[in-house]
């Protein structure tokens, strides 16, 4: 007695993977497939972006590395131009030269004092 039910339990086992495997089943659960392909295909795309996103963030930061080089070495040369000795070889080739007398103040003399 105890055999035929085992092989009932078996027989029941084998048809209910049968009825979960018929087409009908299989038709009920395309919507959800196709959820599941639609969240796959999100997330690769999600990877992607992020790795493009790091790439851009990456590229950005190098050349802000770069700029910041460029202005501190532009900022020395401009500071070294700047020095009144360097000003005077700079206004020589123009005929200026330095001014070793103290300044004339001009006065208007028509003016009413």
């Amino acid at each position: 007695m105890e055999e035929k039910q085992k092989q009932e339990e078996e027989v029941a086992k084998q048809t209910s993977w049968k009825r979960w495997l018929n087409y009908q089943a299989v038709v009920k659960q395309v919507p959800f497939i196709l959820f599941l392909a639609v969240l796959a295909v999100l997330y690769i795309y999600n990877g992607h972006y992020a790795d493009k996103t790091i790439r851009r963030i990456n590229k950005t930061a190098k050349e802000v590395k770069e700029l910041k080089y460029e202005y501190i070495a532009v900022k020395s040369k401009v500071m070294f131009q700047s020095k009144q000795s360097e000003l005077i070889k700079a206004v020589e080739p123009l005929g200026l030269k330095e001014l070793v007398e103290s300044p004339v103040v001009l006065k208007d003399s028509v003016a009413k004092k």
